[in-house]
């Protein structure tokens, strides 16, 4: 890049436990860093020493290490922040991640230096409602599903757009995504792969039944609103995180979330679709992911 970015002055590093070698690769990197005379707190993502210091705006870059979950937790956490995150892989796909393990010391020489850039990923803001009183409401990075529960039974799902009758879908899930969760569950429902840079929120039914089986594509503007219709369990979950029941005629919204996560980046901007070839190749022996 021509331009150079802000160089870092306190980083948090954060390491996956159950990865073989995740501790004693932050500490060599929280060591260089310190080296550089750059403060460096280490911990997992769910330290409370370590979140205060991002939420107090103790931290102005975070790295993580692992795979695309540790990507999704380290953008909820950073996204309402403004934190840039850097990742290194320590997982299998890595399609949010910039940097593979063998790399990083090069990687963290750059961004020492101000060569690299920041790439902005749309969040959605997620409402869960029931007799029209809030009961929890989330920012999401990849997607949001309202889908049937264990029973293998149908749900239906009335998609309403700025308060307009859409469809009712008869259907094991409706997928609520952005341009980073299309390349996730959207993807394996046989969605629109979206660049990242877009602000689109995307509609994708998974296994629809006798009604509309095509994706839509929303602008960022618009507001979604699903209400449940179901005899049986329903569920909604988010970004991969364990499902929250829901109850017939609970209703859950989604519009763009106010704030974005920024990604660091070191590759020039046209590396999604270079990459995306390979990527998807790999996610023939691993699975999806955002």
């Amino acid at each position: 890049m021509n331009t150079r970015s802000p160089i870092p002055r306190s980083v948090a590093v954060c390491s996956y436990p159950s990865i073989a070698g995740s501790e004693e690769l932050a500490e060599q990197i929280a060591a260089r860093l310190k080296r550089s005379g750059i403060k460096a707190t280490r911990g997992m993502l769910a330290d409370p020493a370590l979140r205060e210091a991002v939420l107090n705006g103790d931290v102005d870059m975070l790295i993580a290490l692992g795979g695309d979950g540790t990507m999704l937790r380290a953008g909820h956490l950073c996204g309402t922040q403004g934190v840039p995150v850097l990742g290194i892989n320590l997982g299998h796909l890595g399609f949010l991640i910039e940097v593979e393990r063998g790399g990083w010391a090069h990687a963290l020489e750059r961004v020492l230096s101000g060569d690299y850039w920041l790439e902005s990923r749309m969040m959605l803001r997620v409402t869960w409602l029931r007799d029209d009183q809030v009961q929890g409401e989330w920012d999401v990075l990849n997607e949001c599903a309202v889908s049937r529960g264990r029973s293998v039974r149908l749900v239906e799902l009335v998609a309403e757009i700025d308060g307009t009758y859409l469809t009712t879908y008869a259907a094991d899930a409706v997928i609520l995504a952005t341009p980073t969760g299309s390349t996730a569950y959207a993807l394996a429902a046989g969605g629109p792969i979206l660049p990242p840079e877009l602000r689109n929120i995307l509609i994708v039914p998974v296994a629809p039944h006798f009604s509309v089986d095509r994706a839509v594509v929303l602008h960022e503007g618009s507001t979604v609103c699903v209400t449940v219709r179901t005899g049986h369990e329903a569920t909604l979950s988010m970004d991969g995180q364990p499902p929250i029941d829901l109850k017939d005629g609970d209703q859950v919204k989604v519009r763009a979330a106010d704030h974005a996560v920024q990604f660091v980046r070191l590759q020039d901007p046209g590396y999604f679709y270079r990459d995306l070839q390979s990527r998807m190749r790999r996610t023939q022996s691993h699975g999806a992911a955002g």
